[in-house]
Order: structure tokens, then sequence, then C-alpha cells
């Protein structure tokens, strides 16, 4: 039996049989398409003994559990010539969840499904915990799996760096010369170097984010100490169902819109309440926009949305189009925000909250948002005010800002009026404005 063409480093990843196994790889080097061959080998070997396994994959939302199965399972198998059926169920162990699974002819199944503490329990199997750096609640999953697999099952786990508060960083950094773990590490060079194509500088140059580009492709550790907001609390909020505009549901919806027009990002961040949380509808960037630009996108999002309120920063250049906001959709509806120690420290603090208090839901596995809302430090200078650096001291955090001010506009208690939602997405809204009919969101260049 033959495996595809495999790197060294897969290569290393696949012969090595150790019941715990732990690696930490680069984005985009194939550490899933590489377990799931394995997963995929140990079954059809399995199978061809006359015996049956069993393997489930746990990974960090619905969406990366299906791309382990159609992308990596199915794909393997398809590859070998082997005999499958794909089902997807509704139900795991008694716990409602969607999840896909694969049954072969012998018996032996593969099940992929979102991680949690409930779906991390009551099954016996070998076990995958697909980019586990990032799960929520990681240290609760690893207590209610661990138990799974002690009746001599096997189980990997990979991912790339999340900052060090997660399970993953303690499994990685473990140096008790008695653990039972293997441990392998593949950063970008090591990819490159055993044969992986990709161009380094043309990488680094494009993610154009020294912190993102050191956790990312270099392997290293973040400092979370400093964070605003940890990585823990980031990936707690992360949804797949957040930032995709068609998952509108004609709620009551508020903006935050920072400014910019040079070097900087100009961002609005639009938020929909759904029962007591905050989702993530559209977020839209534009880079070097002129003001004009800037004024149809976002009259555009105001009749597609047609918010209850829009908090805007006011600070410096800002005055001119929050004046200009005011007049076209009403002064009630428009709040301009200046953006003093204080009122960011205010910001930061009502946003931290929903954060904790998973009251938002933000794009899962984006990492410019992601690298965005993490930036944010608070500093205590030596006079003893409290202002927000971003790391590094390269960037704005335009996107963590406008997320901020949106929470912001969504954060009095609401208030009992005549309300009349956005039209459905075939409709049109009877407002008017000065700009033409034409939607400049449909053009819209940096999506994110």
């Amino acid at each position: 039996m033959s495996a595809p063409l495999l790197y060294p480093y897969q290569q290393r990843w696949l012969a090595d049989r150790t019941r715990f196994k732990v690696g930490m790889f680069a984005r985009q080097t194939g550490k899933t398409f590489t377990t799931t061959l394995e997963i995929v080998l140990d079954c059809v070997r399995a199978e061809a003994a006359g015996k049956r396994t069993r393997w489930v994959i746990l990974s960090r939302g619905e969406r990366q559990a299906r791309e382990a199965m159609e992308e990596g399972v199915k794909r393997h198998l398809q590859a070998l010539q082997a005999a499958f059926e794909l089902v997807e169920i509704d139900q795991f162990e008694g716990v409602q969840i969607k999840a896909l699974e694969v049954t072969l002819p012998g018996g032996s199944r593969i099940t992929a499904l979102p991680a949690n503490p409930d779906t991390a329990r009551g099954f016996s199997s070998n076990v995958f915990l697909d980019e586990f750096g990032f799960h929520a609640d990681s240290r609760k999953i690893w207590t209610a799996l661990f138990p799974v697999i002690s009746a001599g099952w096997k189980l990997r786990v990979v991912s790339t760096p999340n900052g060090k508060g997660n399970k993953f960083y303690e499994l990685m950094t473990d140096r008790d010369p008695e653990s039972p773990w293997s441990r392998h590490v593949v950063d970008i060079y090591q990819a490159v170097a055993d044969g992986l194509p990709r161009d380094i500088d043309l990488l680094r140059k494009g993610i154009n984010d020294p912190d993102a580009w050191a956790q990312e492709y270099e392997l290293n550790w973040l400092d979370e100490a400093s964070a605003w907001l940890s990585y823990d609390l980031i990936n707690a909020v992360e949804h797949d169902d957040a930032g995709l505009p068609e998952r509108y549901l004609n709620g009551r919806t508020y903006i935050g819109n920072d400014i910019a027009a040079r070097n900087d990002l100009w961002c609005s961040w639009v938020w929909e309440r759904v029962g007591d949380v905050l989702w993530t509808r559209e977020i839209v960037t534009l880079k070097r926009a002129s003001f004009r630009e800037q004024d149809q996108t976002l009259d555009a999002l105001m009749r597609r949305y047609n918010p209850v309120r829009l908090c805007m920063d006011q600070t410096g250049m800002g005055e001119k189009p929050v004046e200009d906001a005011k007049r076209r959709y009403g002064d009630s509806r428009v709040e301009g925000v200046l953006f003093t120690g204080d009122a960011k420290q205010h910001l930061a603090h009502v946003a931290k909250e929903a954060f904790e208090d998973r009251k938002v839901r933000i794009p899962s596995g984006n990492e410019w948002v992601r690298a965005d809302l993490h930036s944010l430090r608070k500093v205590t200078t030596a006079a003893g005010n409290i202002r927000f650096d971003v790391e590094g001291g390269d960037g704005h955090a335009d996107r963590a800002w406008a997320a901020f001010l949106g929470i912001y506009a969504a954060s009095p208690p609401p208030t009992e009026y005549a309300y009349t939602p956005a039209p459905g997405k075939h409709s049109r809204w009877d407002g008017s404005f000065d700009d033409d009919d034409d939607d400049p969101l449909a053009g819209a260049k940096g999506a994110w």
C-alpha cells in the first residue's frame, strides 16, 4: 500500500507511530492533510487484517471539521480506491451536533465534528485534535477527552501556535524527560528546505504584520500577558456563521466606523443583535480610498442594514465625515467619538466585557481580524495614565476599534420606539441618499 508523495517533514510525521504525538506546523504546510492520511491508512490496514478501528476528528468548528473530512479523509480514501460511505449525522454520542462520518466495509469509522467539552467525552476511540491551539475551552476539552483514549487508543494533536494561555502551549513546551509525547516542529523555513514550494519573502511582505508572521510561520509564542484580548477570549467567540452578510436576520443592527484616508484602514463593522448576542454580519475595509468612496460605501451599508445607531471615530480628520453622516442619516442615529484616552479606555472595557461574557460572535479563523483584536496592549504611563498601544508600534488596530465602536453603539439599554428593519436582500430600501444607485460594496476592495 503506497502513500501519496510527501515532503520529508510529512514523511517523518507519518512514520512516527508513537501513541501520543503532537506537532506544531506553520500555516498551510499540510498538517491536517498528513494526519488525515495517517488516519485513513490506519483504518485501511485494520480492514485488510480483518479488524476494525475507530477515529474521531475534533476540529475548532463545523467548517474546519467538514474540510478535514472532505479535503482529507474522503480525498485519501478515493486516492487509495477504498470503498466507503460518507453520511452527515445530527447527533454524536447523544449530543445534538452536525458531524460527518465515514464507514468502511469492515466497520471501521471516522467521524469529524466540532470540539467542545460535551463532544469530547462519552466514546472510546483514537482521537485527532486538529488546530488544538485554537479550540475554545481547550483545557475543558482536554479534561473531558483524555479518559476517552486511556484504554490504549492513540492521540494526535496538531496546531500552529496561538499564544501561551492554552493546553497546546503546555503540550509543546513540557520538558519532562519522562514525557510520553513525541513532538514535531516544522516552521516555514524547515518546510521550504524540505521542498514545500513557497516564496518566503513574498509571504512575509504579503502578511505585512510582524506578529502574525512570527506566530503563523515562524512558530513563536506571543506573550499574552499584556494583550487586552487574549487568544482564548478571541477563540471563544469565533463562529463559522459570523461575518456572512447572507446570515442577516433583519434584526436590529449597529455599525462601528474607524476613519482613515492614507496608510491606515477605513473600516466599518456591522453587528446584529440576536437575542442577547451581537453577531458580526459584515466587515468592510478600504485603503487609500477617497472620501467619496468612503461615503458611498457607508451609504450602502446604511441602506443594507438600516442600523439603529452608527458610532464613528471623530478624531482629527473624522470631524467632517461625522458631520456629513449626521446630515445624511440624522443626529439621533450617528454619534462621533473623540478618541481621547478616557474614551478609548471606555470603548475597550465595554468590548472586553462583551468578549468575556461571550455576547459577541466574530468570523472564525480570519487572521487579519484576529491579529487586530489581539494587537491592542494596555499600557500604564509613568504619570499613571492609561493608553492603548498596538503591539510592535506598527499599525492602528483599525478593525479592532471599528468592532469596539460597534459594540459601544449597541451598549445602551434598548429603548422602545418604532423601528423598521432593513428589507430582504431582494428588496430595495425606500430611503434616499445623494449618492448613485449602484452598490459600492459589490466591488469593495479588501473585504476584510
